[in-house]
């Protein structure tokens, strides 16, 4: 996202961007691609940049609290960019300017590099509170030298909101989640799954098809101009990876230096489908993880002193709450949702650990305050879930025929039932969406074609599995690979980890990326503590992380 030069004519733009996409795109176009969608990029990035982005105080629904150096903005993208003259939407912005402060050297005034634009992923995540990320002691040298950029992309929050059913709705609960599930109980949420789609369509109409990835990569291109970048300097986290590859495939020459932390595998065949297959698989290897670790500490949670009898525990409390729900509130369902975030992040093991404990022997309040779903966050959490489906279902086809689904994540289940199933659930609708369905782009590019990236990867993360950052490098020419060896936690840029950290500064501060793929030891484990006062990392709360990628 740097540079000097200034494209001085809306030609000249549009020249470039041809000349930095490859050929091909989104359907219903004359080539593969889309010809008009790369003209209409043009024509938006010349508006962008003309306008900028007036920056002023954040609204509370945009950054609530936000400190005063925070500020916020609106820039315009067409809905659809076969057409730029058409229907605009504006994507919210938050950022706060370089403090040029060396945390080491109080008398050091650190030169500008220009903005890092973060993307959290998702897909429905929000990183507008990303900027407050640099009051944290990891993120202080990064802070001095980049703006720090979070936006709302396209569906999200304020920036044209998606909307699939009433909130009110998507937060029943009590609700089941059983590992094995009968017939009746598929029939009940395949009905579900349809009204769902159905409901996404009713309620986005004509725009649902043009909440995409593609889409989100042409965005990303417009906010690269409106905030006077001629170069972007990126980071992207779970699906956000997904998105920095797009980019990358697609403007290669606008890309400055690129972070990739927690990468997707970009390969078009696992995009979305075979992906998430994969994913509960992994989860099932993460699961083993915590069980581990739980067993451990068996002086501490009293679940059991080995892996089995963990899990003994756990279904004797799914068995309990499906016959009845702690505080009317909290189901197997709710049981699952919170147990598998210790599954992205380690940082929850205790807390979880300790809440399930209390619950088996007697209190089950601790349960009922982590896992409860909350009226308040109803409205952001159906968002959230809204955008991510209709992206994932418009990026790519998608088995249609349920006896697919069926096949396959029956076969999972048996060897990988703690995710298995309720992962289908989440991506079912996508059997039956209404809107058509993109040719994934295949992401490559070639020696020389662009900036070297960094990719980062923890070993068993199981919301983005190992797998896919050894395929993104290979796809990536001259990427590197810096992997948190023995470590599951998702997303692990800016964290505990200073062998992690010592790359990332390096990279995004000199330029300079190791001479090979690196290794760095694991971070500390988690340690075990009988509170049930859920401590997650605020690093990952202020990134904002979103659920499935």
């Amino acid at each position: 996202m740097k540079a000097a030069a200034l494209y001085s004519t809306a030609g000249s733009l549009l020249l470039t961007t041809l000349a930095a996409a490859p050929a091909g795109g989104a359907p219903g176009t004359p080539d593969a691609h889309g010809t008009a969608e790369l003209h209409g990029t043009a024509v938006a990035v010349a508006r962008a940049r003309a306008a900028g982005i007036d920056f002023g105080p954040c609204s509370a629904a945009e950054v609530p609290q936000a400190p005063a150096g925070v500020r916020c903005g609106t820039v315009s993208v067409p809905l659809d960019y076969a057409h730029p003259g058409g229907k605009q939407i504006r994507l919210t912005v938050s950022r706060i300017p370089a403090t040029h402060k060396d945390p080491h050297n109080s008398k050091r005034k650190v030169p500008r590099q220009g903005a890092l634009v973060y993307n959290p992923g998702g897909p429905g995540a929000s990183g507008m509170y990303f900027p407050l990320i640099g009051t944290i002691r990891e993120w202080k040298r990064i802070a001095a030298a980049y703006d720090l950029v979070g936006y709302a992309p396209r569906g999200v929050g304020r920036s044209a909101p998606l909307s699939c059913e009433d909130p009110k709705r998507f937060v029943k609960a009590p609700t089941t989640s059983p590992a094995h599930p009968s017939e009746a109980y598929k029939q009940q949420r395949i009905a579900q799954a349809k009204a769902y789609a159905r409901g996404c369509a009713q309620r986005a109409g004509a725009a649902l098809r043009f909440y995409n990835s593609l889409d989100n990569a042409r965005d990303l291109d417009v906010l690269r101009a409106a905030l006077g970048e001629d170069r972007l300097t990126f980071m992207g986290a779970s699906y956000g990876t997904y998105l920095g590859a797009l980019y990358g495939a697609m403007f290669p020459s606008h890309v400055r230096r690129m972070v990739l932390d927690s990468a997707v595998n970009p390969d078009p065949q696992k995009i979305w489908y075979r992906s998430n297959l994969d994913q509960s698989a992994a989860f099932e290897e993460r699961w083993a993880d915590f069980r581990d670790w739980i067993a451990r500490h068996d002086d501490v949670y009293r679940l059991g002193a080995t892996p089995a009898k963990v899990q003994h525990s756990y279904d004797t409390a799914r068995e309990r709450l499906a016959r009845k729900a702690a505080g009317g509130k909290v189901g197997p369902g709710q049981l699952q949702n919170a147990f598998l975030t210790a599954g992205y992040y380690d940082d929850f093991w205790a807390s979880r650990a300790a809440a399930l404990s209390a619950y088996l022997h007697g209190d089950p309040g601790p349960l009922v305050r982590l896992a409860a779903p909350s009226p308040e966050t109803a409205a952001e959490a159906e968002n959230g879930r809204a955008v991510y489906t209709a992206v994932e279902c418009n990026d790519a086809p998608w088995p249609t025929d349920w006896s697919v689904w069926d096949r396959d994540n029956t076969r999972l289940a048996r060897v990988a039932p703690f995710e298995t199933w309720d992962n289908a659930w989440m991506n079912l609708p996508c059997a039956y969406w209404p809107a058509p369905r993109q040719k994934p782009l295949d992401v490559r590019t070639g020696p020389g074609e662009l900036p070297p990236v960094m990719v980062l990867a923890a070993e068993r993360d199981a919301a983005a599995p190992y797998q896919g950052a050894l395929e993104m490098t290979r796809r990536l020419a001259g990427s590197v690979l810096v992997t948190e060896r023995d470590a599951g936690t998702h997303g692990i840029a800016g964290g505990p980890n200073k062998c992690v950290n010592g790359h990332l500064e390096a990279y995004l501060l000199e330029g300079r990326l190791p001479a090979r793929h690196a290794s760095c030891a694991p971070r500390p484990e988690p340690v075990a503590s009988g509170g049930t006062a859920d401590k997650g990392d605020r690093r990952e709360a202020l990134k904002g992380r979103g659920r499935a990628r």
